[in-house]
């Protein structure tokens, strides 16, 4: 029997530029990383990304520093960015009591995490999706106090670690859940990169109608060698937004069997948003070979070992030199 909701699937005629791709590397990606990047480093590629034209990122996590102590300094990332910078950037959070502190920090944009399996949820912050849940309206007032906003994000959308394939039915409940209302956005993650594109669009064109005017969100990993194609699948069927990570990066520690996340470069690549050129292509590549070699990390983005290559006839190919 099929687990995949039965829906009809929309078909989207949005141009590329306006699905927004948000980087995640400076918080998804350095979880897994040994190398570590300096807060000046980070700090220098959130100017570097946003300069670029990427519209949103991912800079930090309130997560216990002992538990991902790569983002032990996301409240120093955050002090060091101006206001409008900020409003550019997402910091995760899981409970309202992060939230509190972020905001005094100057966060104003807060994604707010719980997992559908009661068993990774429990794994990965320590109490399970219902507990989750109940404190989402208390984490919806304390960001509305000081003019933030709330994306629901939803882990193993798909396929758990601990349990296996996710029943949909289980992750539109959570979407329709009246406890999310406050919040202008719905993560769909595919937390272990094991989904498949007809799999992605159903359950994103699933959650179209439940999410009302919040805007979708396709959180991507590659495990499988499906991160791009997902993403498009997710993009077809009604994904406002999607995620991806410089080089490739990424991964959860409580998460086993996880690998890195979609890579920027290969996402831009295959979407072409209006912002992006042949020139800014090329500081982002340089951009993440920076950051990946200050983590002594190699890159996993097929565009840009592409672009590295030796096709000078071809525009998007680095120059020479």
């Amino acid at each position: 029997m099929s687990t995949h909701p039965t829906t009809a699937r929309p078909t989207t005629d949005r141009p590329a530029d306006t699905v927004a791709v948000r980087d995640v590397a400076l918080r998804d990606g350095l979880q897994l990383t040994d190398g570590r990047l300096s807060t000046a480093s980070k700090v220098a590629l959130v100017r570097t990304l946003l300069g670029l034209g990427v519209p949103e990122l991912e800079v930090g996590s309130m997560a216990r520093p002992d538990l991902v102590p790569a983002l032990a300094d996301t409240l120093d990332v955050i002090a060091a960015l101006d206001e409008d910078e900020r409003d550019r950037c997402w910091v995760w959070v899981a409970t309202p009591g992060h939230v509190r502190r972020a905001a005094d920090a100057g966060v104003r944009r807060f994604q707010y995490c719980l997992s559908v399996t009661d068993e990774h949820n429990t794994a990965n912050i320590g109490r399970d999706t219902e507990t989750s849940m109940a404190a989402l309206p208390e984490a919806v007032e304390a960001a509305a106090a000081v003019g933030g906003t709330v994306q629901l994000c939803l882990a193993t959308t798909f396929t758990c670690p601990m349990t296996g394939p996710v029943d949909p039915e289980a992750v539109l409940r959570l979407v329709a859940d009246p406890r999310g209302e406050g919040t202008v956005d719905v993560v769909l993650a595919d937390t272990l990169g094991q989904a498949h594109p007809g799999q992605v669009r159903d359950l994103v064109a699933a959650a179209v109608e439940p999410a009302g005017e919040r805007r979708i969100v396709f959180h991507g990993h590659d495990t499988w060698g499906m991160g791009v194609a997902n993403t498009l699948a997710a993009v077809d069927a009604g994904a406002q937004v999607v995620d991806a990570a410089l080089g490739g990066l990424g991964g959860c520690p409580f998460a086993p069997g996880a690998s890195g996340n979609t890579a920027t470069e290969d996402v831009l690549f295959a979407l072409r948003p209006e912002w992006l050129d042949p020139d800014r292509f090329h500081e982002l590549v340089a951009a993440s070979d920076r950051m990946l070699a200050e983590l002594g990390e190699g890159s996993r983005s097929r565009a840009s070992a592409g672009a590295h290559g030796n096709g000078r006839r071809f525009d998007w190919t680095l120059p020479a030199g």
